[in-house]
């Protein structure tokens, strides 16, 4: 009956309005497109972007928004569907394996903590891969986990080489990396005693190789070796140099945890300052202790790695938000079962993190009331024109984040009148709510701001006979959004001839303001309107 009850009311938080808003660039679009063009080319075995080899990523996510959107259509519901029930498969496997490793508290506990922290829930509401990459890597590190105390080892082992091997077909090798770091710094851990043996091991890889094999080996004999030498030649430039635009300092992935995961992190930190307490177990079981181990292990293998690899993007470090909240909901369950006090810094830190966002929250809408004071003050050109899209703000919605507030620090009173539950739920449900309200109200009117007058501008060429590209920028949006078909004309991938050849359809280019100035004085091109940041040429 609870796991019936956690599917309904996951199913309500993750699936309603999940179109609500426009995909963003690049990401979303990126995966919603590359399964858009599966769908018009028939190509399922290859990944393909504007009708042309992408190896960047394997096709098992976009396999699934392939699926949606034969449910459901080609639109933004059916490209963020499919993380929408790994949200709630998630949830159900937390509550699942909290049972098993403490009791039921844990487990609903586990599954709230991670429902009602910011970016956790969030992802489970995005077309990015990352929930459904993060998932299969769980799996195949909890079924490795499970090896040791199973009835059947064996069938553990080969659980786990599959949810691996699907890890793979969703990103990429990252997950074997992770996987074996992990393996590797809980076997040095542990004084080099594992209960995984040499067998398991071998079943493992096996079956990880069998899964994977359901694409690779088949693109490789149907194909040759070129499709996926370019894949892995992108997967190590990936880790090894700094994507443009997305470098970052050391500690990048620590920020993000801290405040993107709250209120979870706050109770990893207290965590973190009570570890070394024999207290710390829920149950004196060596399984149960085991199982913390490994999750501690593998929140500092994601955290490190991503802190060291080159390229920062926020969503690398989000594999951490698993084992992060589940030492939250550990440390919850004992708070609330009287073994230990929260410090009254932990409190603190909790309330200062928890004004911020709602006092961002209350004064965003000033932004948009008092845009017409602060663009003067702006520097940049590009971010001044997107400040000037009409998007209506009232006083009235600085209530939204005043109210979290107000809850944030009616949480904190009460950890600190000791009234330990009545703050746990007051914390966390406000939360939960308060990322509902973000979501259904002020994401779409940042994206209006963002990229809205470029979404539109695109969606005005569907079933138009046209050629559209962007210019000095990188964007999918423009193929996701025209509906872009297969381009009959080969010239039409090479831009001196878009721009300066004999051009057989209108051709129309799109750039942002601050890269404008050569292209509006480019003799075959004429500027035709621009808007909140976008300027719209077309070829003369």
């Amino acid at each position: 009956m609870k796991y019936l009850l956690i599917a309904i009311v996951a199913a309500l938080l993750f699936i309603p309005f999940l179109g609500a808003v426009h995909l963003f660039d690049w990401d979303e679009i990126n995966f919603a497109e590359a399964a858009r063009e599966m769908i018009v080319s028939g190509n399922y075995s290859q990944v393909q972007i504007d009708f042309k080899p992408f190896w960047e990523k394997p096709p098992l996510f976009i396999w699934m928004q392939v699926l949606s959107m034969q449910l459901f259509g080609v639109n933004d519901f059916a490209a963020r569907f499919p993380n929408a029930v790994i949200g709630i498969v998630t949830l159900l496997t937390f509550f699942h394996i909290g049972k098993k490793t403490g009791d039921e508290k844990l487990g609903l506990w586990w599954a709230l903590v991670y429902a009602g922290s910011w970016l956790p829930h969030f992802y489970f509401k995005s077309g990015i891969i990352d929930p459904t990459f993060n998932y299969f890597i769980f799996l195949s590190l909890y079924f490795a986990y499970r090896i040791g105390y199973a009835a059947k080892p064996t069938r553990m082992a080969i659980y786990s080489g599959v949810a691996l091997g699907l890890a793979v077909l969703t990103k990429g090798p990252a997950a074997i990396l992770i996987a074996v770091l992990t393996l590797i710094v809980y076997w040095i851990y542990n004084k080099f005693r594992i209960h995984i043996k040499i067998i398991h091991l071998v079943w493992i890889t096996l079956f990880a190789v069998l899964t994977t094999a359901l694409w690779f080996g088949y693109e490789i004999i149907s194909h040759g070796w070129w499709f996926v030498n370019e894949f892995v030649i992108y997967q190590w430039r990936l880790f090894s140099t700094p994507d443009a635009g997305h470098g970052g300092p050391f500690f990048y992935h620590w920020i993000v945890l801290l405040i993107g995961c709250f209120p979870a992190s706050i109770f990893l930190l207290s965590y973190i300052q009570t570890a070394r307490g024999k207290s710390i177990y829920l149950q004196q079981s060596t399984e149960s202790k085991d199982f913390k181990v490994w999750m501690w292990i593998l929140f500092w293998v994601v955290l490190l790695l991503f802190s060291i690899v080159k390229t920062k993007i926020v969503h690398y470090s989000s594999l951490c938000y698993f084992p992060l909240s589940f030492l939250a909901a550990l440390q919850v369950h004992r708070l609330l079962e009287g073994r230990f006090t929260l410090k009254g810094w932990n409190i603190v830190c909790m309330l200062v993190i928890g004004v911020i966002l709602g006092l961002a929250i209350s004064l965003l809408p000033l932004v948009g009331i008092y845009k017409a004071d602060l663009i003067p003050h702006i520097g940049d050109r590009f971010a001044k024109a997107n400040l000037e899209a009409d998007v209506p703000f009232s006083f009235g919605e600085m209530a939204y984040g005043l109210v979290y507030t107000i809850l944030v620090i009616v949480s904190s009173v009460l950890l600190f009148k000791r009234k330990t539950r009545q703050g746990l739920l007051c914390l966390f449900i406000s939360t939960l709510v308060m990322i509902q309200v973000t979501v259904l109200h002020f994401v779409p009117k940042v994206e209006r701001f963002s990229q809205g007058a470029a979404i539109d501008w695109f969606k005005s060429f569907v079933g138009k006979d046209v050629y559209v590209r962007p210019l000095s920028y990188k964007s999918y949006a423009y193929m996701y959004y025209t509906k872009k078909l297969p381009p009959v004309n080969e010239n039409y991938y090479n831009d001196q001839w878009l721009l300066e050849g004999p051009v057989d359809k209108p051709t129309y280019f799109i750039c942002r303001i601050t890269d404008s100035d050569p292209w509006r004085a480019h003799p075959n091109l004429e500027v035709i309107g621009e808007k909140n940041g976008f300027v719209f040429l077309k070829r003369k």
